[in-house]
């Protein structure tokens, strides 16, 4: 299992420990740094920044969000990229929900995601490949663009630049059933945003038919500390903010998985508490237990103990929010 690096988005401004902590994860063997996007900071320049200050740790958007820009604009931040690396590129790609997608993108939500998802991702293997100009009839991306409102003089282009790599890596956030399974066939990896060792039967439907080299790749706070209680509050806050906040109350996707992984009551109370107003209220009404499982805190014997169960099920690659260098350490020595 290899370990990576989850930097995330910026809050409020950018984080003068992130360039520093990807050097550290750089030289503690780390195979992997990873970026992110919400309604603030862009995934790709963060990942640049870092790319020209490091030389060999793969880079990953974890992830860019497909409403914010065409499948072709997305293809050409990952080839740029991957030129200016070395080739150590790798492109994740969320959906989001209909509260970002409408609220932040001004655009509409597609009413049939799987669709939109599998258009998008052909048009970026097209690019990436570059064995012809992207043609696409699609439901929810048409190359050359056919619209009533267009000029009807769009014609197929390929790319001028030649991509280093037609292989680039590109990897989904996906969270229901049948977008998990689609992201087995036209993906070659799959970024789960809530993991648990011990709930993997959630999964066994929708990965049962994983190929060879696909990376599952999930997220995980981790860490190093004696007040396990403590340690935890970061992860129920930000399950709080996600489970109550990010979506409506009849649709958010976050709450959906949360219920889907045993903890349906749970994920209802945190939206009504996180709905009402009462924000503080909804990240305590986080159980513990779910956010434990879906993280690593706790002294370095605990974490010992709970890295073997992530061991023992199909994740190839462990991305850990890891806020100081010293977890960063520990986690390494421990996966050595």
């Amino acid at each position: 299992m290899r370990l990576g690096l989850a930097l995330g988005y910026w809050g409020r401004g950018p984080d003068p420990g992130h360039l520093e902590l990807a050097r550290e994860a750089e030289r503690l063997g780390y195979d992997s740094v990873w970026t992110a996007e919400a309604w603030g900071s862009d995934a790709f320049t963060p990942l640049a920044w870092i790319a020209a200050h490091t030389r060999r740790i793969r880079l990953g958007t974890a992830v860019a969000q497909m409403a914010a820009r065409t499948p072709t604009a997305t293809a050409m931040h990952a080839l740029t990229l991957d030129h200016l690396s070395g080739g150590r590129m790798m492109l994740g790609l969320g959906l989001s929900g209909p509260q970002v997608v409408e609220g932040w993108y001004g655009r509409p939500f597609p009413d049939s995601p799987l669709t939109a998802t599998r258009e998008y991702v052909d048009v970026i293997r097209q690019v990436l490949a570059r064995e012809g100009p992207v043609e696409l009839a699609g439901r929810f991306h048409r190359h050359p663009y056919t619209g009533d409102d267009g000029t009807g003089t769009g014609k197929p282009l390929r790319p001028i630049t030649h991509p280093l790599r037609a292989n680039l890596p590109v990897l989904l956030g996906a969270e229901g059933p049948k977008s998990i399974a689609q992201t087995t066939r036209i993906a070659d990896g799959w970024l789960p945003l809530y993991w648990s060792p011990l709930r993997t039967d959630v999964y066994a439907a929708s990965l049962a038919d994983l190929p060879a080299g696909f990376m599952v790749a999930p997220m995980a706070r981790a860490r190093v500390c004696d007040d396990i209680a403590e340690g935890l509050l970061p992860v129920k806050a930000m399950l709080g903010f996600y489970i109550g906040g990010m979506g409506h109350a009849t649709r958010n996707f976050h709450a959906g998985l949360m219920a889907r992984m045993g903890f349906a009551a749970e994920a209802r109370r945190i939206q009504e508490l996180f709905l009402a107003g009462r924000r503080q209220e909804a990240v305590l009404a986080v159980p513990d237990d779910f956010a434990d499982e879906i993280s690593l805190v706790g002294p370095r014997e605990r974490i010992a103990e709970r890295l073997e169960l992530w061991r023992t099920g199909p994740v190839t690659d462990l991305l850990v929010t890891a806020p100081d260098p010293h977890t960063l350490r520990v986690l390494a020595e421990l996966n050595a």
